[in-house]
């Protein structure tokens, strides 16, 4: 396996750089495949939906289909990829952050009760509560 750092993979789907997207694009479709497989760690895919939301304005629904891209690819590795498939639904609901998904959908399939939390719109999100 072959960790995948975030750079990488905003190459890849932005296709946004002359010299590093083809570059990126050639390690994803040529060196990755099921028996070699990209290792895309939590942070590596909260920072990848950060960065597409932030300075592509990619929209919601836009990053649920490259997210569920992710996770159908033989040639990738998504960390904890059952607690990623939960943030996902997470994420569908209307102004949920990827990363509250995250950690949401990670605590609870790690046994938490709930998770305590300062941030009220994180709040909004099942197993999520509002430290007051």
């Amino acid at each position: 396996m072959i960790g995948v750092d975030t750079n990488v993979l905003v190459r890849y789907f932005s296709d946004d750089d002359p010299k590093q997207a083809p570059r990126a694009a050639q390690f994803i479709e040529r060196e990755l495949r099921p028996d070699r497989r990209g290792f895309v760690s939590l942070v590596t895919l909260a920072e990848v939906v950060w960065v597409l939301r932030s300075r592509y304005e990619a929209r919601a629904d836009e990053l649920t289909g490259l997210l569920t891209q992710m996770l159908c690819d033989p040639r990738l590795c998504l960390q904890d990829e059952d607690a990623v498939w939960l943030a996902l639904d997470l994420f569908q609901q209307d102004g949920v952050d990827l990363a509250d998904a995250l950690i949401a959908a990670v605590h609870r399939r790690h046994g938490c009760e709930h998770t305590m939390t300062f941030d009220t719109r994180a709040a909004r999100i099942p197993g999520m509560k509002l430290l007051s």
